[in-house]
């Protein structure tokens, strides 16, 4: 099976570069089959990667970026791939 994670942060206003610098720079644990990162209006950063693992699998997240990087806590969400 193949999960998807998302994380999602909202930059303080004009910071969404420097957050994108972070987002990038994290490494996690064990490398996943593939990661993305992505951004947005309003300095939004995206970042999403897959995993060969059940969907309750213990998984290496992205941390939480320094409290004055972002506007909010990090969004974070668990997808599992369907047949199409």
């Amino acid at each position: 099976m193949t999960v998807a994670l998302m994380w999602e942060a909202r930059a303080v206003e004009g910071r969404g570069e420097a957050l994108l610098t972070w987002a990038r720079a994290q490494d996690l644990a064990v490398t996943p089959l593939r990661r993305e990162t992505f951004r947005a209006p309003q300095d939004r950063v995206l970042v999403i990667t897959w995993w060969d693992a059940a969907y309750d699998a213990v998984l290496p997240e992205l941390p939480e970026p320094d409290g004055e990087l972002v506007t909010r806590a990090v969004h974070r969400w668990r997808f599992e791939s369907v047949p199409g």
